[in-house]
């Protein structure tokens, strides 16, 4: 009784268990359904704008609750079925139940919805496009990386499910390419044949991890990655027979050691096992190696659109000097250097730096180098010696651009400047950071991962 009265007192509205009626305005970036109780913002999975749905509160904070839907009293006319049997447990996709056309508007709204949160921008006199989508959103990942576990003395291969740490059995994944699925199945049965063990991690034994598979799509070329404990693997010349025997696809089998309790999937040593070490993939008319632990956009057919936006919004004439910045194997560099004068591209993984090179060479790209660094110690050092940028291009991870780099890309002054961004939030606060030197000519949403809640973007900046 004493633990109610302090929460009705602590100025929260809202108690755990409590249900309530609640109008859905829009989607959150988790794309969860957000409503208002008493002005205060109420998050709840699975339901869509628009609708009107009983809640149960399932968690109240003082700045925000949660809530699951008890009843949809006035149902969204976008609502579908998802098809995918496990959508409800899996957690790997959030939109299934919104119909695509509906999911683009949507993700708009959500970069919108950055905007207006974290700069001071008039939101009616931007020139936030439509999303760019798939005409079919399915079966559109070429990798997939399945946790192994056991159930009932059977190996099963999948994802944690939402929340927990139960392993949901994923035998065909709806947004994976065809091979990606009949691959890790295979390789399954293969690692039960031949009694190889499967990690325990509160254990801490077994063998293997992980099964990571990825497909050219272009060349149907796959690779098998069998994430390890330890380096010995039983029967290991066996299960690489079989492999071969039964999936002619595969062109390259590798493994990788992890013995550490961490949630990243990959450890520091790769053991290249049979084949060859890397496969082939094409964009566009771009050809590139992909190794075992080589970044690769996810969505190769989305990726041409999205290169396409950014050779769009830089506008290249053949006369200027480009800047490809977290440039990793050179993607978008080789994309915009046959209509650049030059262009230099910096990252920090060294590795990445020498597949940047190599690919540049292998496309006859005399005017792209690559360096190892960061752009703001690369830019300076660039300018003193009398080389200035006319674009510079950025693809930054989820958490945005250094503040260095920023401060480095205000003091270059280029002309234009190209943000390819995975994180409308992190986006949204770059672009005010840098308002005051640069205009926002437009923002372009692209969806990479439909039935996902994610959404790219590309933001075109002009010197003011």
């Amino acid at each position: 009784m004493e633990q109610k009265k302090k929460t009705q007192t602590s100025g929260v509205k809202l108690t755990e268990g409590q249900t309530f009626p609640l109008t859905i305005k829009r989607l959150g970036i988790n794309g969860e359904g957000v409503g208002y109780f008493k002005k205060q913002v109420v998050f709840v999975k699975g339901a869509l704008p628009g609708e009107e749905v009983v809640v149960e509160a399932t968690k109240v904070e003082p700045r925000f609750s949660e809530g699951k839907i008890k009843k949809i009293r006035k149902q969204s006319p976008f609502r579908v079925k998802a098809p995918c049997p496990i959508y409800e447990q899996c957690g790997g996709c959030q939109l299934q139940h919104l119909a695509y056309e509906q999911q683009l508007k949507e993700k708009r709204d959500i970069v919108i919805q950055s905007l207006e949160r974290h700069t001071k921008f008039n939101i009616n006199k931007l020139d936030i496009r439509e999303t760019i989508g798939m005409e079919d959103p399915w079966n559109y990942r070429n990798k997939s990386q399945f946790q192994v576990g056991l159930q009932n003395s059977k190996i099963i291969a999948g994802l944690y499910g939402l929340n927990s740490h139960r392993l949901i059995p994923i035998e065909n994944c709806m947004v994976q390419h065809p091979a990606t699925n009949k691959v890790t199945e295979e390789v399954k049965k293969i690692l039960q044949k031949f009694n190889i063990s499967v990690y325990d991690e509160r254990k801490r034994k077994g063998i293997v991890r992980t099964i990571v598979t990825r497909v050219g799509f272009e060349s149907g070329e796959v690779q098998v990655v069998l994430i390890t404990a330890r380096k010995e693997i039983p029967n290991k010349d066996l299960v690489i027979e079989e492999i071969k025997k039964r999936l002619p696809e595969v062109k390259s089998i590798v493994q990788n050691v992890n013995g550490n309790k961490t949630s990243l999937i990959f450890g520091e040593e790769t053991i290249h096992l049979e084949g060859e070490e890397v496969i082939q993939e094409t964009l566009g008319d771009v050809s590139f190696e992909l190794s075992a632990r080589a970044f690769f956009q996810l969505n190769p057919l989305q990726t041409v659109k999205l290169y396409d936006e950014v050779k769009k919004a830089a506008g290249l004439t053949g006369k200027e000097k480009v800047v490809d910045a977290y440039c990793g194997v050179g993607t978008i560099g080789l994309w915009l250097a046959k209509g650049a004068s030059e262009l230099r591209g910096m990252d920090t993984i060294k590795e990445a730096i020498e597949d940047a090179n190599k690919n540049a060479q292998k496309h006859g790209l005399k005017n792209a180098k690559y360096v190892t660094g960061t752009a703001e110690h690369w830019l300076p050092k660039w300018i003193k010696e009398g080389w200035r940028p006319d674009v510079i291009v950025v693809d930054p991870p989820r958490t945005g651009c250094d503040r260095n780099l920023l401060d480095a890309v205000r003091k270059a002054k280029p002309k234009k400047f190209v943000y390819v961004s995975c994180n409308p939030s992190t986006l949204a606060k770059d672009l005010e950071y840098l308002s005051k030197e640069f205009k926002v000519e437009y923002v372009q949403p692209v969806d990479m991962f439909p039935h996902t809640a994610h959404v790219e973007a590309i933001a075109l900046l002009q010197r003011q």
